[in-house]
């Protein structure tokens, strides 16, 4: 932030009332004008009317000290703030008549409304927008306001263009480096010298800018994986949409775990809460309401606004109806985004940790160049040449295309991931994925198929089958329109229900909702139930979603009149607290401890069999505050038992990434039996006793213990959406690398928490999604271990490319300084050294970047998080690896000034001896264990550049232009040999040398 500017806003001026004196500006867009204001009304009319302007953002008026705090576009100026300060001021002085016109006039909102959305009335804001809250939008009113409003998409920020990024590779230090060194050249005469060096210049951008323009492409692609989809009502019809076709006098459904598209005034509201997290900041749901707020005198946060629903933000409960008023950029989340504007993406962990070994390995350069050219003239060189010489070798032995490298690598392996299915939504997910130590895995959807069936009812101390769509006691078949309690029990179930049916014309029906709950419609249907006609024989007036505080749903429903009926499903233990009797042959009976105790032993043993168990309970009888209704005294209905299996391919995952060190943990929302039967099956505890904590001890621990009992437990059963979050933070508080898989809105917040939050992206809702770092598109948790292994390669890539880029460029530096200061001459002039660092560094490290995964990659443990890409380790090895390089340059130019004399001669074999050793020593770089003891997978890019390279550095000693420039001679066959002996020689030392 730069230091505040003292400027002086306004002419000073005076009133009995107020004093203007001059601002301050503090940051970017602050603005402070010091008055004395003295009264709470001027307060609300100054911030009131200031928060309506366009450009302005937030406004704070303080009456008692008469300090004004804006924070506002930055187009606008500190002379037009204090302009419109003064104006407003005066106008609140005027005569009381002439001021209330006034007031009225300057309060109009900009699009077409006289006041804001949350302080009109709902049919004022239907007529205004010619809509119905019972039809919505005709298609072609929806069209039209699409024309003139546009669709419903945020303006991105304009990408960097081609000629930006190009032009940024010249501004480097590097690149300034060299440009002075072609300047002195053009001032020595040496034009052909100038025209290389910006010729290795303008090529070094040329490809960088193909590189960095095609990762920028990629990286930018990740804002478009999510798309989410809304449902409207158009004309009379509930249909679902692209939510970028949404139209300001849409009417829009709210339901849990839905993405809110765009700004709307509720019109309807049952329980409904939104987070509203992303928008304002306000960690906790909002619960929200449709009636009208306070009157337009008062100015209404954007966290109070509880009548309005806005982009960006998601349902977490409940259900609503809204009409939306603002679409795009015309919504809150739109205009943030353009005050915003453009911004760059930033930068990644790893980025941050080269740039600062880039600037270190600078420093290292700078000094030892100047060390090289202090001896230089000492030597006695010309000072010209020494000049040229130590630039050049200054930009050859940084490498400055090692963020480049990155970037590139991490572009590439996003582009490799979504061709596995894997969409990474977040640049440093793909860093987080090779360091997960810690799996959470959410039990539905992600282990098992999230394909629900019921298997079996009981009921007053029967049980029923359900196979085959029939109904089965004691191997006879039984209707249910014989039995009343079982008839009951399937009609509770229908009523307490979310699901949807569609039917097609064929006679075929689509059941859309909830896994269970789908599954409780299928039982029905399978019963000769006809689930519409008992829909409208008791309509709903009440729901009470599952929550934090209680694990079941409950409806009531109109019998005639005053009359009700309530049912409820699930959890058994929760639902059984909360009954006082039970249908016993038909009549309610009064519910005994014995009772209990055998609904309590029915269900371990219906949860021991691995089903998901359901409690069904429902009461009955009059009041004329439905709102008000207690979820007690019920009657004990009967257990619903539900399968859901285990996906195929799931415990062979299991098991690879327990060889990858990988520690799963499930977390459900199931009973401790089924929860452990599950486990046991996909041997969650790899061989050891399984350990299980359940939801009721979870809450008696404290953070501390529940930290050190995370490492331990392998299942956390009966978890609600606070645990879940609970539970990674305590993993996180043991220093792990905590990934957390879920497809729900319960399982958001623990996604969020997470350092990598993995979403299902077929079966998934839309906010788990959006939260999410990594999308799994086909649900497949086997295609988390491709992610895992992608992600730990992607890291060791750029550890190899960095390994090579770091030992190459020391050893340029090494050669310069050892021969300067023995007084050998100049092994490499300052256009070899500039043609080394093209040929050498680019392809190679690109190419080395691209590697296959190494065969063990999931069998080694994950990388500790802190652990810095360049370990003291690495530069040990990086030092010894780059000497081992000059010292069989420098005895190859040894022998060239001993058969030659220090001529361009010997200079010419130093500096194929070099270049072909570095070309070489890409291959050591593979691996940090000998290549003779593993079986690595074929690098074609590596094989190309490499090829490629050599043949361009042989192409240059056989072309008579570029020889003269790079001042070498011709070898003979004693030569090549020396050449071909210094360059193998390294690569079978350093290879000898490393650790098995």
């Amino acid at each position: 932030m730069k230091r505040p500017n003292s400027i002086d806003c306004h002419q000073p001026r005076e009133t009995s009332f107020v004093k203007i004196l001059h601002g301050t500006v503090k940051g970017r867009g602050r603005y402070k004008v010091q008055g004395l204001f003295g009264s709470n009304p001027l307060k609300r009319y100054l911030e009131f009317n200031l928060s309506l302007r366009k450009g302005i953002k937030t406004v704070q008026a303080n009456p008692n000290t008469g300090n004004i705090l804006l924070h506002f576009h930055k187009d606008k100026t500190t002379q037009e703030i204090a302009i419109l300060i003064d104006s407003l001021v005066q106008d609140y002085y005027r005569s009381p008549k002439e001021f209330a016109q006034l007031f009225y006039q300057q309060t109009m909102v900009i699009l077409n409304t006289s006041v804001p959305w949350h302080l009109k009335e709902i049919d004022t804001i239907v007529a205004e927008l010619n809509t119905s809250t019972e039809r919505g939008l005709s298609h072609a009113d929806a069209q039209t306001n699409l024309r003139q409003y546009g669709s419903n998409a945020l303006t991105e920020a304009e990408p960097r263009s081609g000629l930006s990024i190009f032009l940024d590779y010249f501004k480097s230090v590097p690149v300034a480096l060299l440009s002075g060194a072609a300047l002195l050249s053009v001032l020595t005469g040496g034009i052909a010298d100038a025209i290389v060096i910006m010729g290795v210049v303008s090529i070094n951008a040329i490809l960088g800018y193909v590189t960095e323009s095609n990762s920028e492409r990629i990286i930018n692609s990740l804002k478009h994986f999510i798309n989410p989809s809304a449902w409207v009502l158009r004309e009379g019809q509930l249909i679902e949409i692209n939510s970028q076709d949404l139209a300001v006098g849409d009417i829009l459904l709210l339901q849990p775990g839905s993405y809110v598209p765009a700004d709307a005034r509720l019109i309807e509201a049952d329980r409904l809460s939104i987070d509203e997290s992303a928008l304002t900041g306000e960690s906790l749901p909002i619960r929200k309401h449709q009636e009208i707020l306070a009157s337009p005198q008062e100015t209404i946060p954007l966290a109070e606004r509880k009548n309005m629903v806005y982009r960006g933000t998601f349902v977490t409960g409940g259900q609503g109806r809204g009409v939306i008023v603002s679409t795009g950029n015309s919504t809150e989340m739109g205009q943030i985004q353009s005050l915003v504007g453009e911004t760059s993406q930033p930068s990644t962990p790893m980025e941050r940790q080269l740039e600062q070994a880039g600037s270190q390995l600078v420093l290292l350069s700078s000094v030892v160049c100047a060390l090289v050219f202090a001896i230089g003239l000492l030597r006695g060189y010309g000072l010209l040449e020494m000049v040229k010489s130590s630039i050049s070798l200054a930009v050859a032995a940084v490498p400055e295309g090692l963020p480049t490298v990155a970037t590139t690598t991490l572009a590439l392996g996003i582009l490799n991931m979504r061709k596995q299915k894997v969409l990474i939504r977040r640049l440093e997910a793909i860093e987080a994925l090779g360091s997960i130590q810690a799996l959470c895995l959410d039990k539905t959807g992600t282990l098992t198929a999230n394909r629900m069936t019921v298997l079996k009812v009981c009921w007053d101390g029967r049980e029923t089958k359900l196979a085959d769509g029939h109904f089965w006691v004691d191997n006879q078949e039984i209707n249910p329109y014989s039995c009343d309690e079982l008839l009951k029990l399937i009609h509770i179930a229908v009523l307490c229900n979310d699901s949807q049916i569609n039917t097609h014309q064929d006679g075929t029906y689509i059941i859309d909702g909830s896994a269970t709950e789908n599954a409780l419609i299928e039982m029905a249907i399978a019963a000769g139930v006809t689930v519409a006609d008992l829909n409208h024989k008791y309509p709903r007036l009440l729901t009470y979603h599952r929550s934090t505080e209680h694990n079941f749903m409950a409806t009531v429903h109109r019998i005639h009149e005053s009359a009700y009926l309530m049912a409820v499903k699930g959890n058994p233990s929760e639902v059984l607290d909360r009954c006082s009797t039970q249908m016993r042959n038909g009549q309610p009976v009064e519910l005994t401890e014995a009772d209990r105790q055998a609904i309590e032993e029915q269900n371990e043993s219906l949860a021991g069999q691995a089903l998901r168990v359901l409690g069904i309970a429902y009461s009955q009888g009059e009041t004329a505050d439905i709102e008000s209704l207690p979820v007690s005294n019920l009657i004990w209905v009967g257990l619903i038992g539900m399968a859901d299996p285990i996906r195929p391919g799931v415990t062979e995952t299991i098991a690879d990434f327990h060889t990858a060190g990988i520690n799963t943990l499930m977390i459900t929302g199931d009973q401790s039996p089924t929860a452990y039967a599950i486990g046991k099956e996909l041997n969650l505890s790899q061989g050891q006793p399984l350990k299980i904590l359940d939801s009721t001890e979870l809450t008696d621990l404290s953070p501390d213990v529940l930290a050190g009992l995370s490492e331990q437990v392998h299942i956390f059963a009966r978890i609600s959406p606070a645990h879940k979050l609970q539970i990674v933070q305590a993993l996180q508080q043991r220093g792990l690398v905590v990934a957390m898989t879920g497809d729900g809105i319960n399982d958001t917040p623990a996604l969020k928490a997470a350092e990598v939050g993995i979403a299902m992206g077929h079966t998934g809702t839309d906010v788990a999604r959006e939260v999410a770092d990594v999308v799994l598109e086909d649900d497949n948790l086997q295609t988390m271990i491709i992610a895992v292994s992608q992600g730990r390669t992607i890291y060791n890539n750029i550890r190899k490319s960095v390994h090579f880029l770091l030992s190459t460029n020391l050893s340029e530096i090494i050669v310069m300084l050892f021969a300067t200061t023995g007084g050998l001459g100049q092994p490499l002039n300052a256009m070899q050294l500039l043609w080394l660092n093209l040929v050498t560094d680019i392809f190679p490290g690109l190419a080395l970047a691209l590697e296959a995964p190494e065969p063990d990659v999931l069998t080694l443990p994950p990388r500790s998080p802190d652990e810095p890409i360049i370990k003291s380790s690495d530069f040990r090895r990086i030092v010894w690896e780059s000497t081992a390089l000059s010292v069989s340059s420098l005895a190859a130019y040894g022998y060239g000034i001993a058969r030659y004399g220090i001529s361009p001669h010997a200079s010419t074999i130093a500096f194929m001896s070099l270049v072909s050793g570095q070309l070489l020593h890409a291959l050591s770089c593979r691996s940090s264990r000998p290549l003779r003891s593993q079986q690595l997978p074929p690098n074609p890019y590596l094989t190309g550049a490499l090829a490629g390279s050599m043949g361009l550095q042989w192409v240059s000693l056989a072309t008579p232009g570029l020889r003269n420039l790079l001042h070498l001679t011709p070898l003979n066959l004693a030569d090549s040999l020396v050449i071909g002996g210094s360059a193998i020689l390294p690569l079978i030392i350093n290879e000898g040398t490393k650790p098995q």
